[in-house]
């Protein structure tokens, strides 16, 4: 069972350390810290993805900004208060540090997981459809990733017909957006969003889930 959990969340993602390492916390006596890592896409853009390194794990490599790095790991969820509320946090955290780069997808994130939440079907004003779903995915000592997943044309059609609580594989990438959010007549803050951009899409039941460093 253990083993399954850990096969059913799998993130790689090569880039450059833009951000100098913070303390984030401790469990059992081990440190962990959260900085963010610079992956570039095949177009001129970027995405700037969070992630949380163990402080065993940063003993043997240089961590510094500028340093290029692949790690391997999950793609995570938790809940932290702002201003009194909650608000669900995204990391993805790193279990190895990758020794060799060549020949391995900068930016790839294979799942097993649960619709938890309605997919939402839309069309931009240039006719683009795209649903957006939320996918449980569960982990050891009956924990759950909440992670929200963005499919287009195709994929956007099939994933709207899924209802809540089926079982699907996903392929694709983790991708960060900014938006401006409109706090009141005053403010309007910038924030950045972090989402799965989904490549393939398929039922469980019809897909068995590849190793993600053969992508």
């Amino acid at each position: 069972m253990t083993e399954n959990l850990m096969n059913n969340n799998n993130v790689t993602l090569i880039g450059k350390i833009i951000r100098e390492p913070e303390f984030s916390h401790q469990v059992f006596g081990e440190g962990f810290y959260e900085t963010v890592i610079q992956v570039n896409r095949l177009s001129d853009q970027s995405d700037n993805i969070p992630i949380t390194i163990s402080e065993r794990l940063m003993q043997d490599y240089n961590l510094e900004v500028g340093s290029e790095i692949g790690v391997s790991g999950q793609f995570r969820s938790y809940n932290k208060m702002c201003d009194g509320r909650s608000k669900l946090m995204l990391t993805v955290f790193v279990r190895d540090i990758l020794d060799d780069l060549s020949d391995k997808n900068p930016n790839v994130i294979e799942l097993v997981g649960y619709i938890c939440k309605e997919p939402i079907f839309r069309t931009t004003p240039f006719k683009r459809e795209i649903c957006d779903i939320l996918v449980a995915v569960n982990r050891a000592y009956n924990k759950s990733d909440y992670l929200p997943c963005i499919a287009w044309g195709r994929n956007a059609r099939y994933a709207s017909g899924l209802s809540v609580g089926t079982k699907i594989v996903i392929n694709g990438r983790i991708q960060s957006r900014e938006y401006q959010k409109v706090i009141n007549e005053e403010t309007i803050e910038k924030r950045v969003a972090y989402e799965i951009s989904i490549n393939r899409i398929a039922l469980a039941e019809d897909y068995p889930l590849q190793n993600s460093n053969s992508m």
